[in-house]
């Protein structure tokens, strides 16, 4: 059993050493393409079109991936990014500076905010509340620094059934990719565990920072039990993250300098394409349960 210390210090220490690198890892995109997947985010989380939200604070902003998209698109007008991560922190700062954007930043725990009472707008963040050892303290503190009608509206997280039903194309992909790796003409990844190379210490971490995965009524108590009323949990995503995951364990398995440009193109735009379906056919008729990711809104009661 991990402690808090021990979850917190394993989350410090992966997301500094994939901060360098994780926009290309996860294909983030601060263009016109990136701004679209957020706003659809943040639309299917809230069940309604956004509103402009004058000031904004990101929980686990990672590298800017909401933060930067949301103030491009014109949604939050000031935005405040924490995590606990410096090294995701400094990657998002060069980012903004690059963008053109102001942003504050502040790296700090969620269950521990150092900001003032109904000090904002909107709470948000993205495949960042399983990463928490305590929950209900984030959320407490999370209707602390709203303001009355304030927003909270978290994307992205895991679901307990919808993390088992990703374990199937995972397997298979392990399964076939000796086969994979030969089509293509890629060498093993040498931290890939088989024999070849040791895990890397980013590897490792990243087993350990994952602490929870959540059923609707589960993640929705946390919001009801810290004061928000109109609560809203959704599911996202299941053609998409079976297609996506089973790519991921490939291209994982290989040496990063030998996966061809064309697969990544591929693979991309298939994602895309099962989002699509997703959306327009899977979302709107099965339980949030069965999706991969689930996306919580809810509100702080209005004075």
């Amino acid at each position: 059993m991990q402690t808090a210390e021990t979850i917190r210090d394993a989350n410090v220490r992966y997301h500094d050493l994939a901060a360098e690198h994780y926009d290309s890892k996860w294909g983030i995109n601060y263009g016109p393409v990136g701004q679209a997947q957020v706003t659809s985010k943040l639309r299917k989380a809230l069940g309604h079109e956004p509103r402009r939200y004058a000031r904004a604070l990101e929980i686990g902003a990672g590298t800017g991936y909401f933060s930067l998209n949301l103030l491009r698109a014109g949604v939050i007008g000031e935005a405040v990014a924490t995590d606990i991560s410096p090294g995701m922190l400094s990657k998002l700062e060069r980012s903004a500076t690059e963008l053109g954007l102001s942003v504050e930043t502040d790296a700090c725990e969620a269950e521990t905010l150092p900001f003032d009472d109904d000090s904002f707008d909107l709470v948000f963040g993205h495949a960042v509340l399983h990463h928490l050892p305590d929950l209900a303290a984030a959320f407490r503190e999370f209707r602390r620094v709203l303001r009355p009608g304030g927003v909270v509206a978290f994307c992205g997280e895991p679901s307990h059934y919808g993390d088992r039903i990703a374990a199937w194309p995972k397997r298979g992909a392990n399964a076939l990719a000796p086969l994979w790796r030969t089509l293509i003409g890629a060498a093993p990844r040498p931290s890939n565990g088989n024999g070849n190379g040791s895990w890397s210490e980013e590897d490792t971490l990243e087993r350990l920072v994952d602490v929870h995965a959540f059923t609707p009524a589960e993640l929705s108590s946390h919001a009801h039990d810290a004061g928000f009323e109109s609560v809203r949990v959704s599911g996202e995503e299941l053609a998409a993250s079976m297609f996506g995951w089973a790519n991921r364990t490939l291209e994982a398995s290989a040496d990063p300098l030998d996966v061809p440009w064309a697969w990544r193109v591929y693979a991309y735009r298939g994602y895309l394409l099962l989002q699509a379906l997703d959306r327009s056919l899977l979302e709107p008729r099965l339980p949030a349960a069965l999706f991969y990711n689930l996306l919580l809104s809810a509100r702080v009661p209005s004075a």
